[in-house]
């Protein structure tokens, strides 16, 4: 994701923090680094899974945590699956400091005692997974997410609710739901009803990611008062060609959604330190925007 990776390796790393937000009274960083590689979800194809899977030993994972702390940023976005767990648990027991947003597992037949879990391991705050959102919107049956939205709060965390389709946002904010923050994906990968590919390897053939698509997202997201963390900013990958086309990525996604949202960027680091690269780039432009608006 840029030309020259062992140079950003070099003068990345810094203690200073990302700029932050306030996500229900926790200080969040504006890059979140996203965890469908951690997971083996490359929004690809089956062979790219495998590779991110074969990639991904506990150590790897582990160190590119750290490597996120290093570069200043402060939490993380994953799967709230037994294996997530297990990485973010060796995480705090060798010292590590990150903060962790949580998914619920839809492959789980019991949510419900999923967000127990997840409160058990640490999570700051707890979201609904989007594709299973979609499938209920879909079904006609989306007070299905109200209820679970309600268990994470009966817990004492923020809950929020994850949808690739910005109508379901309004939706909720137009009835009044007690969610407290939302997970809105820069492409409507969910305009039918589709299974997350936890469960149906061959998902990623029927998703699109038309231009159209950000800047419809973005636009509820700007109108919605809560905090909103924006993702796939990066369409999965699709937009990482060269180092001009990641730069306008983020700059597009900082520039068009609310000073008090952020941004959750998955992060693969066989290739390249993404993370050192990704955070220098988050790092650049919003001090540039500071400085505009000063």
């Amino acid at each position: 994701m840029s030309a020259s990776v062992n140079d950003v390796a070099a003068h990345a790393n810094t203690s200073e923090m990302l700029p932050t937000i306030d996500l229900c009274g926790k200080r969040v960083t504006r890059l979140i680094c996203g965890g469908n590689p951690f997971a083996g979800f490359s929004h690809t194809d089956a062979d790219r899974d495998r590779e991110m899977l074969e990639y991904y030993t506990m150590p790897r994972l582990q160190a590119a945590l750290d490597e996120c702390w290093r570069n200043g940023i402060n939490t993380i976005q994953t799967r709230g699956d037994r294996h997530q767990m297990r990485m973010y648990l060796e995480h705090r027991l060798n010292g590590g400091q990150l903060q962790w947003i949580a998914q619920t597992a839809s492959e789980l037949a019991d949510l419900k005692a999923n967000i127990a879990e997840i409160c058990r391991y640490g999570a700051i705050a707890i979201y609904h997974h989007g594709t299973r959102t979609d499938n209920l919107w879909h079904a006609g049956r989306i007070e299905e997410v109200r209820d679970l939205v309600k268990a994470i709060k009966d817990k004492g965390l923020p809950a929020g609710v994850g949808t690739h389709i910005p109508e379901i946002i309004e939706y909720m904010e137009e009835k009044g739901w007690e969610t407290d923050f939302y997970m809105g994906c820069f492409y409507n990968l969910a305009r039918k009803p589709k299974a997350s590919p936890a469960v149906d390897r061959n998902a990623y053939d029927r998703e699109r990611y038309p231009e159209t698509d950000p800047p419809a997202m973005a636009a509820v997201l700007r109108k919605v008062r809560k905090p909103c963390l924006a993702f796939k900013i990066l369409a999965a990958g699709r937009r990482c060609a060269t180092p001009q086309m990641v730069e306008e990525a983020f700059r597009f996604a900082f520039e068009n959604i609310k000073p008090t949202d952020a941004v959750v960027v998955g992060m693969f680091q066989k290739y390249r330190n993404q993370v050192a690269e990704n955070a220098a780039i988050a790092r650049r432009i919003l001090s540039e925007m500071t400085v505009a608006t000063a």
